[in-house]
């Protein structure tokens, strides 16, 4: 860890059989995503590349990479604020896609580069089986008071 962040970015244990479960409810395990670890200061994941995450080409679709890296984003800004008070919610997302994938795991690992009142930003680097970079993206989250009325 670069010493930029504390010790651990988590208000409190990350709960990842918790998050593994309700990701099953939803486009997440439709998309077979697994969140695998919760380090100090980053979160990581994988996906499968199979016909659920391929394009009509046989390889990982830009899309299903970029619903992955804001899956890890989301998650990861869910578990840094108190979320008695606060949650978060994406506000803009981005993703140069690097190098293609036919089969296989996609690996994903979000790391803060921001961490503030209003807002985050994450930097997801998805990898392939080998550790080669697929995909690099970068996801501002918004850090919205629960007390707001929308």
């Amino acid at each position: 860890m670069s010493g930029k962040f504390p010790k651990s970015i988590w208000h409190s244990v990350f709960p990842l059989e918790l998050v593994n479960q309700k990701g099953q409810e939803c486009g997440n395990g439709h998309l077979g995503i697994e969140i695998l670890e919760a380090g100090a200061d980053y979160l990581r994941g994988r996906m499968p590349v199979d016909h659920r995450t391929k394009q009509p080409a046989g390889v990982l679709h830009g899309g299903i990479s970029v619903a992955f890296a804001e899956t890890l984003a989301s998650w990861a800004a869910a578990f840094v604020v108190d979320q008695s008070l606060f949650h978060c919610v994406g506000q803009e997302i981005n993703a140069n896609h690097i190098r293609a994938v036919s089969s296989g795991w996609v690996y994903g690992e979000a790391r803060p580069h921001h961490l503030g009142r209003s807002s985050h930003v994450w930097e997801i680097k998805i990898t392939n089986e080998d550790g080669k970079l697929v995909c690099v993206s970068r996801v501002t989250m918004a850090v919205l008071s629960k007390a707001m009325q929308y």
